[in-house]
């Protein structure tokens, strides 16, 4: 699992509220990056973290912008606990970039794509990350590189996304907790 610290998030934000925020990031923010909002939110809030991370996401495109998640993702999100029909598509703005501190995309091509529209500074290009970085080396599903996009299949694509969000997001929440607790007690 990759670490990345604590310097990369903001710790001194005028407004009160959420310290570090994450974006979920797939092409048309329909199936994979609501999925992966849902299912970090859930996570935060059962890790007690809930008010210290904001969790949103978009697409790379702009083919859904107001649409709710696809129907058979919010079915498969809906067995397992996970609310998705109050989430409206939106493509990633140019302001994401500064306002958020990891931007998770799901696969290598909207990674390329969000590298290619990131402003050039270093310290930005940092928050660029696939979500499957954070994938525990315990998982059945380690060696997984990507979330592949479920849209042109079947129900066991949307089960199998499902799968590697919440692995991928277990990971994600820990080292959002050493973020937190580092953030808390500098050195």
């Amino acid at each position: 699992m990759a670490f990345f610290p604590s310097s990369l998030f903001k710790t001194t934000d005028p407004t009160p509220g959420p310290r570090t925020r994450v974006l979920m990031v797939c092409m048309g923010n329909i199936c994979r990056s609501p999925t992966a909002e849902a299912v970090l939110r859930r996570k935060l809030e059962a890790a007690g973290l809930a008010d210290l991370i904001e969790v949103d996401s978009a697409g790379t495109h702009a083919y859904h912008v107001g649409s709710p998640p696809d129907e058979r993702a919010q079915e498969i999100a809906a067995r397992r606990g996970y609310e998705m029909k109050h989430l409206r598509a939106r493509k990633v703005l140019p302001q994401d970039f500064d306002r958020f501190d990891l931007l998770l995309a799901m696969d290598w091509d909207n990674l390329a794509l969000l590298e290619e529209n990131c402003p050039t500074d270093p310290h930005t290009r940092r928050k660029l990350k696939r979500l499957t970085e954070f994938m525990p080396a315990r998982s059945p599903h380690a060696s997984v590189q990507t979330v592949p996009d479920p849209y042109y299949g079947g129900p066991a694509g949307f089960e199998f996304v499902l799968d590697l969000v919440e692995d991928a997001c277990d990971g994600l929440v820990e080292h959002l907790r050493q973020v937190v607790a580092s953030v808390a007690s500098p050195p």
